[in-house]
């Protein structure tokens, strides 16, 4: 065996390499260069990007680690997805990127250079077996790298291999908040390149939506039809683009009052409510977040119609708040007046003034999205959350009523009923614009797509 072997991620239940085998496998390899042109679909737009960074570092060395690989059982790990930052300043997406550093380095008058350090693809004729035994890096196993000069024309990056980064010291996005802060606040405004990317997979949801009603039938037959709806959406998901978003909540009935159901095991009543939130993560990483509330009958029950207008009418205050120039918080306060206002008049509140109303509603109602589900967290508070709205934003709208089954302050008919309705808009220069209006939000408009759905389905 080569020297190489105690580096490798190889099983334990692996037989040992012969040298002659070592030797058979070293050479007679055809070549299989990736195609000439591939680049990154970010290409054109990465540069701007880290230029914007570097403008806000001045002669500071910048550190973006791609990220590590997680342990999921023994020797299983988590499917990989790069960091957010990592994976915007470089365009590179993919599960191949583990481990791998973006480095800008300070270059005087000229700002910064990025280096790109990354595991290049395994020279099969050196002597090294990575390729074939290294279960966690190993082309075989895991499918190809680029080389260098590869990764080079993929990204018009400088390109180095990871064992020449040493231990660079500088901001590490990873540890250092005010890089990661920056890197947030940088991404709150998308590009027209990033808002096609969020069409796109707010397009991919709608479809994967539709796919749920069609399947409904064979849901409501199945002892975990949530379990089957998650499956029904997950599908369209990996088949449109790199995955979910985010996990799929199918939560039905009183499972619809926690507000990140995940478990999705529950079956499926015909007389209940079934909220569907999940979202399309494109390859690019971009990802929708769509909430539907659905009447598993295909029809609205006067008290399901009642809850659910309320919340209809909430989200329509909220999205009319949009604009440039208004608080962030400013769509959230008028959603929570109208359902102030509306559980006042059930006689659930004495009055609409106060916060009690927060015992039904519980969460904020919306929130930037982009690369994460919850874009740009890290943003500082003056920037985002008490900050005012730009053209070029693209956030959620997502009031919603939780009635506890439990909740004695409930008349019995409004107890275990959730209902959330969520749309992704971006902002424009006098409004905003509803990215996710191909799938109805009216209780007349979601019975008619659902009956011909359904009829389309038998």
């Amino acid at each position: 065996m080569t020297d190489t072997s105690s580096r490798l991620n190889t099983g334990s239940h692996d037989l040992p390499v012969s040298a002659e085998l070592s030797r058979f496998m070293a050479g007679n390899w055809a070549p299989s260069p990736l195609p000439a042109g591939s680049r990154v679909t970010a290409y054109e737009v990465t540069p701007a990007r880290r230029a914007r960074l570097s403008a806000r570092f001045p002669g500071e060395r910048l550190i973006i680690p791609a990220g590590e690989l997680r342990v999921r059982s023994n020797d299983c790990d988590f499917r990989f997805r790069p960091h957010s930052a990592y994976a915007w300043l470089t365009g590179l997406t993919g599960e191949d990127q583990v481990g791998h550093v973006l480095v800008l380095e300070p270059a005087g008058a000229h700002g910064h250079e990025a280096v790109l350090y990354l595991r290049p693809r395994s020279d099969r004729s050196d002597g090294t077996e990575e390729f074939y035994r290294d279960r966690r890096y190993g082309e075989f196993w895991v499918g190809r790298r680029p080389d260098l000069a590869e990764a080079e024309r993929l990204t018009g990056l400088r390109c180095a291999h990871l064992d020449a980064i040493g231990s660079p010291t500088g901001r590490n996005a990873a540890t250092d908040t005010e890089l990661a802060a920056a890197l947030s606040e940088l991404r709150l405004v998308k590009d027209a390149w990033e808002v096609d990317q969020l069409q796109l997979a707010v397009d991919h949801t709608a479809a994967g939506f539709e796919d749920v009603v069609r399947a409904l039938p064979t849901a409501l037959a199945h002892p975990r039809g949530e379990r089957w709806i998650e499956g029904v959406f997950n599908l369209r998901a990996r088949a449109e683009g790199n995955g979910l978003g985010y996990e799929t909540i199918a939560a039905s009935g009183a499972h619809a009052c926690v507000l990140h159901w995940i478990r999705n095991d529950g079956r499926l009543d015909r007389d209940e409510l079934l909220l569907l939130d999940a979202g399309v993560e494109t390859d690019s990483l971009y990802t929708a977040d769509i909430t539907r509330t659905l009447p598993l009958s295909g029809r609205f029950s006067p008290v399901q119609k009642q809850v659910y207008e309320l919340v209809l009418a909430a989200q329509e205050a909220g999205i009319a708040a949009l604009r440039p120039g208004a608080s962030f918080r400013d769509f959230h306060r008028a959603g929570m007046r109208v359902i102030a206002e509306g559980l006042a008049e059930w006689g659930v509140l004495k009055d609409a003034d106060g916060d009690l109303h927060r015992r039904y509603t519980l969460c904020s109602s919306g929130h930037m999205l982009g690369l994460d589900v919850h874009d740009c967290a890290q943003a500082r508070a003056g920037t985002y959350l008490d900050g005012v709205l730009e053209e070029g934003q693209v956030l959620t709208v997502e009031p919603g009523l939780y009635l506890q089954p439990d909740d004695e302050t409930l008349p019995a008919e409004l107890r275990g009923m959730g209902v959330r309705i969520e749309d992704d808009l971006v902002i424009t220069s006098d409004g905003a614009r509803l990215m996710s209006g191909a799938l109805p939000r009216t209780v007349s408009g979601i019975e008619e797509w659902m009956g011909t759905l359904l009829d389309s389905a038998s």
